[in-house]
Formats: C-alpha cells, structure tokens, sequence
C-alpha cells in the first residue's frame, strides 16, 4: 500500500512530520472525478503557516499544512481531460471551483463552492474548508482542469523549480499587492515588510516598471536581503518618522503606492518596534500615499486572533484612521490573491528570464524531515523562504 507523509499542527510552536493517509480522488463519500493526485516536486513554508504555528488562529491540532503546491501529475479523474498524468503543474493556493459566480468573474480567491464556512478555500489552512496540505509527500487537487498550470517543458520547468515553485503563492501574491496598489512604470513605491511576499512584492514592482522600490523593515537582514536586487531600504527600528525617512530618499515625505506586505502581527516602529501594533501598517501607509494613490493589502488579517494584544485585536477589529484615508481619496484593495489572474504570465515571465524572483527572496531549499527546523529559523526572521523538497527533485534539478 502506497504511503504518505506530512508536517502536522500539534499546537502552538509544535509540528511534526508525521505519516498521514495516501491521497484518494473522493470528497468525503463520493468520487472527486475532477481531481488529481500529485507527487509533491516542491512545496513551501509561507507567513500565513507562520500565523497558525504560533498559534495566532484557532487552527486545530491534526492540521496537515501547506498550500504552495508544486506537484507531478499521478492519478487524474474520469473527468480530468486536459491535465495528463505525467504533467509538472503549479498549484494556486486558493480552491476554486470554476463554475460559481465569482469563479467566473476571476475572482478566484472567493470561490462560493468549496468551502461551507465562507466565500475562499486553500489547502492546509485554518477556516478555508478543510483541504489537506501540501507540505507531505503527495496531495489531491480538485477541479485538476480549471485550477492547475501545467508547465510546457517538463525539463525547462525543473532547471528553474525553484522560481517557478513561488507561482502557487508569493510571487502572484507580491505581484497583485503591487498592481493594485497602482504600480507601473516610473512610480515611487513603498513596500512594508521584507519577508517573502515583500520582497516577492519588491521584484514584481520592478518587473511593472518601477523607478524606485523602498521596502520597510525592523530586521537587518531582510533589509540587506532586499538590498541585494536594487531596493532602497527603511529600518523601522529608528525613530524617525517614515515620512522623513522616505523624504531623505526621494526628495518628498510621499509615495504613489505603498504595500502592506506585513499583516496582523505587525509590530510598532522605532521606540516601540518591540511592541505588537497590529494597526501600525495600515495607518503609516494611509499617511505617506500620495492623495489620490492606492494601498495594495496582501498582507494577512484575520477575523479570530486568539493572541491579540486587546478584545477589539481578538475579533479583527482595528483602530484604523479611517478618516485620513478618506479625506486623501485613497484606494484599498484586500483578501486573497486570485493566483489564477497572473500565474501564466508571471510563468513566462521566469521562463523568458524576465525576473529572478528565487534569487530576490533567497530560496533554501530543505527536507520535508527538515520542516520544523525551517519554521523555527523562520519564526526568528530569516531572511530565506524555506521551499520543502520531499522527494530530493529540487535538489536532483540543481545538480
């Protein structure tokens, strides 16, 4: 009998890999004709696990993590016609269905179908409708033929596995902050938070056409890390206004886009970068967006945050100034990216060597043995996005 293994969530601080049941084509009772089984290629460690293992969600324990899928086609449904066993497909995070009506209108991220709590669904992910994760050995993926990107070149896309395993979430995830933050060619653009997707952001603001990308940190080695492809850097743990900060770099305390790469854990800056501010972002932005501009806001908030700083922190609800954004006639764009929206031009984009995107956010690529200790560096702010590789295929690719 073919086996499974997986990185599981025992609690707070607490995951382990664990041997976990061999993916089926079934959805509870019934067949899942239109689904896939996949051998997992790569898959990687995000923020948003980060939230759920610090236990800052009510994620429950037995969760099987993972949503940044890269995998190789096994098994496919009676119902699967163009994705072919055989085939290296990126995986979107999100769980469409296809056929509902905001499937329809792209807006992938807010399927009506596949999760019965809310509108969206991901894989491995507390709230979004229970779907095993990716960070095992193998996964099954529904709705194979309106979800999955199947690579062109099987050997192409394993000489650049590492770029191309960032499709499935941070780099579409980066690029949509930044375009509907307004980013385009000649614009000023500030990016709060130069973990992964900030700096996934930073890259896809200078393939939109930026002429300067200034990215916002409180760890020095994000900062040298955003440095190292061009970037202006803020350390926020000084005490100068951002706003001054932004002006000793391009002349005026404003930008025309800004960012939010950072989420609910944000932390205050200079004097009280030590303190958890989860408003801060969100109010720094609003006040050093040009009137008129757009903030992009990929960064992750949730509705239940069982460690937030106070009761309104708990429930989501922020002390934001609201008005200040009104008044400078501003643009918020929020919730999930619909991966489906960019993935195939961002794939050509790797493929045609438009963009190193694995170099700008510093690709480690680990065990799946080796995926607690992953979480752990990143917990303490590394500046790498750890990408799993169960089967050694990423590393075989290298060699």
């Amino acid at each position: 009998m073919a086996t499974n293994r997986g990185l599981v969530y025992l609690g707070p601080k607490k995951v382990e890999v664990q041997s976990i049941d061999f993916p089926k084509l079934a959805l509870g009772s019934r067949k899942c004709e239109h689904g896939v089984i996949l051998k997992i290629v790569a898959t990687n460690i995000c923020g948003s696990d980060q939230h759920m293992v610090r236990g800052r969600t009510t994620a429950p324990p037995g969760l099987v993590l993972g949503h940044e899928i890269t995998g190789e086609v096994i098994e496919a449904g009676r119902d699967v016609e163009f994705i072919k066993v055989g085939d290296l497909v990126s995986v979107p995070f999100n769980i469409a269905c296809g056929r509902c009506r905001n499937c329809k209108e792209g807006r992938t991220g807010i399927c009506l179908n596949v999760n019965p709590a809310r509108p969206g669904a991901a894989y491995g992910y507390v709230d979004m409708g229970g779907w095993v994760g990716g960070q095992a050995e193998y996964v099954m993926c529904p709705y194979a033929d309106f979800n999955l990107l199947a690579f062109p070149d099987k050997a192409q896309a394993m000489a650049k596995i590492r770029d191309l395993t960032l499709l499935s979430d941070i780099f579409p995830t980066g690029y949509h902050g930044a375009v509907t933050a307004g980013v385009g060619p000649g614009t000023i653009v500030y990016v709060a938070g130069a973990g992964p997707v900030g700096l996934a952001c930073a890259a896809a603001c200078f393939l939109l056409g930026a002429a300067c990308v200034i990215v916002g940190d409180l760890i020095p080695e994000r900062l040298a890390q955003a440095r190292s492809f061009g970037c202006e850097t803020i350390d926020l743990r000084q005490d100068a206004a951002l706003a001054d900060q932004l002006e000793q770099i391009v002349g005026v305390p404003e930008v025309d886009a800004a960012v939010d790469c950072v989420g609910f854990e944000a932390r205050g800056h200079g004097a009280e970068h030590g303190t958890e501010k989860p408003a801060t972002v969100l109010n720094s932005l609003m006040t050093v967006t040009r009137a008129g501009g757009a903030v992009g806001i990929p960064g992750l908030y949730v509705t239940d945050d069982p460690g937030g700083v106070d009761d309104n922190a708990k429930i989501g609800s922020l002390g934001l100034r609201l008005g200040l954004g009104w008044a400078k006639s501003l643009s918020f764009a929020t919730g999930q990216c619909p991966v489906m929206r960019y993935h195939r031009q961002l794939m050509q984009a790797i493929l045609y060597d438009r963009i190193q995107v694995a170099k700008a956010v510093n690709v480690t690529v680990i065990s799946l043995d080796e995926a607690p200790k992953g979480y752990e560096e990143f917990d303490k702010g590394a500046a790498k996005k750890y990408v799993l590789d169960p089967h050694g295929m990423v590393r075989s690719a290298a060699a």
